[in-house]
């Protein structure tokens, strides 16, 4: 009897798992399969074959040769220690930055706080290698304030001198990350934390190192190991600033001098992803087993305090000689876009608008090519976006959640390395129906856009799908509706402020990427504007159309941004409850 109610058992078992994948419809299966296909095809075997030939020997055997070279070599272990001298010194100087700005901002009532939280992001919406230039006619060896204070003071600084000069830039460009982090992690600090610390007698500097920061910490370990690891796999910036002794200036010189065959390129691309995941890992880990929870979380955040007339006029001019230092690139850019002369000067010579006049008549080509390249990526990212977020919210899709791992991973996966595989694994390889290789065309640069950027479209169609109640669709079907018209008609119109969101957040990231379009791009005819800045930039004469472009690219950039939040609150006001129905 007992191994009749054992057999009896397993019937019903097998019937329970095949039920769980019976409950799959035909069209979730097709879309997992679909999506699952093109994530396996443009991410994870071009990577895969990345690393696979980083391991194997000219007769494709097993080995950790290529790695023992790589050390071997003074030059490589040079380029390693600096990059992860310049990533660590990076994220530290933009917390130097960040900290106190985010802290003034939250703590203090004094006017004007949102807009310096609104200029302390301005950063981010200019490549970091097009600032880079403008940073070195301003606080280079004969730039701006060199100038002055040798005319002055009989000294100069050496802020744009070598590796001091890549960490200057990427510091000024990413610090927004830590003070964005940091301060929704202060705004939701429980004030009554803070007034239970001062009962006890913990003031000033004290009150916020034992008690404030260790509070807002999460928010500055996920800013501070974003900086790391953007700062580690930027190749643009190092480039233009003629620093090579770095990884990912090594791995794109290896790939384009020596060639795909050259094992020493595909070493560096494996450590720069490590390094990356790791950052990441240690981050996460660091804060593991740390509760930095709060009981109110509805309730009142840290006071505001409100400075006197000399406190308020000291962290003004703090304020605003940082803001003056971060916002020196966009500054810089413009006025080199009209400087007719500017050389050893602290201002231009002369103004003219014949860069423009360049630009237009000579890299149309190029914003066309940015508008046709960033659009469609952002619109097959928001298609990918809206069918993951729908297969792990919605369905009982066996191991879905795995898409949604896969398509974060790219975060972690540097431009140049992806651009390294997809020349790997596409070699040979023609479009359908014609005899053109898929690396030459303006197809495989994308479709690594699209890659690069696609969790960002996710995030934000996964955030928007958990704000429709499921309820909605099912009153549909209940009214006859298909699950596709149900979808068309009720959910995607309901998640229209994510969905664009996302779309314009891949565009505008997509517009001023580099380091995968460094290595895909051709001919010039290909190009978009983020190379075109590049090749100005290469020489003395073309900076002043690079400039022009840089401020074409920046504008694209802004108004994307702010087209995006206006689209968003304008879908949130229209979407939430009236007065009326809320009382």
């Amino acid at each position: 009897m007992a191994n009749d109610g054992h057999a009896a058992l397993q019937p019903q078992g097998a019937l329970q798992s095949a039920g769980i994948w019976a409950d799959v419809r035909p069209g979730v299966w097709l879309a997992g399969g679909l999506v699952l296909a093109f994530l396996l095809l443009f991410f994870v075997l071009p990577v895969a074959r990345v690393f696979v030939t980083a391991f194997l020997d000219g007769d494709n055997s097993l080995t950790l040769g290529h790695f023992g070279a790589f050390f071997a070599q003074d030059l490589m272990r040079e380029s390693f220690f600096n990059s992860l001298y310049v990533a660590v010194m990076s994220a530290i100087f933009a917390a130097l930055i960040a900290v106190p700005l985010a802290y003034f901002t939250v703590r203090f009532d004094f006017r004007g706080a949102i807009l310096i939280q609104t200029l302390g992001v301005l950063p981010l919406i200019m490549p970091p290698f097009v600032g880079a230039v403008a940073l070195q006619l301003i606080f280079g060896r004969s730039g701006t304030l060199n100038l002055l204070l040798n005319d002055w003071f009989g000294f100069t600084l050496p802020i744009m001198e070598g590796l001091n000069g890549v960490i200057f830039v990427e510091a000024i460009h990413y610090f927004p990350f830590i003070l964005m982090n940091l301060t929704v992690a202060l705004r939701n600090i429980d004030g009554a934390m803070e007034e239970a610390a001062m009962n006890l007698g913990c003031k000033g500097w004290r009150l916020f190192w034992r008690v404030i920061f260790p509070l807002g910490l999460p928010g500055f370990v996920a800013g501070a190991s974003l900086v790391f690891v953007k700062v580690f796999d930027d190749l643009g910036t190092p480039l233009v600033m003629g620093q090579t002794n770095m990884l990912a200036p090594q791995a794109y010189l290896r790939i384009t001098q020596v060639g795909l065959e050259d094992p020493m390129g595909y070493v560096i691309s494996v450590i720069m992803i490590v390094f990356s995941i790791a950052a990441m890992v240690i981050s996460a880990r660091s804060l593991k087993g740390r509760d930095f929870s709060t009981l109110q979380k509805g309730g009142a955040s840290i006071q505001r305090r409100r400075l006197s007339t000399i406190e308020g006029a000291m962290a003004y001019l703090w304020i605003g000689v940082i803001l003056l230092i971060t916002l020196s690139p966009h500054i810089g850019v413009l006025l080199l876009s009209f400087a007719q002369v500017w050389s050893f000067s602290p201002l231009p010579d002369a103004y003219t608008l014949e860069h423009y006049t360049t630009v237009f008549q000579d890299s149309s080509g190029m914003i066309r090519n940015t508008l046709i390249y960033c659009g469609l990526a952002a619109g097959l990212d928001v298609l990918l976006g809206v069918t993951i977020a729908y297969l792990i919210l919605r369905t009982r899709l066996p191991a879905r959640q795995w898409l949604d791992w896969i398509a974060t991973a790219s975060l972690a996966v540097p431009g140049i390395v992806l651009a390294i595989g997809f020349l790997r694994l596409f070699k040979g390889v023609t479009v359908p129906g014609t005899d053109v290789l898929l690396t030459s065309t303006w197809l495989a640069i994308m479709l690594a856009y699209a890659v690069r950027r696609l969790p960002y479209a996710l995030r934000s169609c996964m955030a928007a799908l958990q704000q429709v109640h499921i309820s909605l669709e099912e009153a549909a079907e209940s009214l006859g509706a298909t699950k596709m018209r149900s979808i068309r008609r009720v959910l995607v119109p309901l998640m229209t402020g994510g969905i664009l969101a996302g779309f314009v957040t891949s565009f505008i990231t997509a517009a001023v990427e580099l380091s995968a379009t460094i290595m895909l791009v051709s001919a010039d005819s290909q190009a978009p504007m983020s190379y075109g800045i590049y090749l100005y930039m290469q020489s003395v004469a073309g900076r002043g159309p690079g400039a022009a472009l840089g401020v074409l690219a920046i504008l694209v950039v802004a108004v994307g941004t702010y087209l995006s939040h206006v689209v968003v609150e304008r879908t949130s006001s229209r979407l939430a409850p009236s007065k009326e129905h809320s009382s």
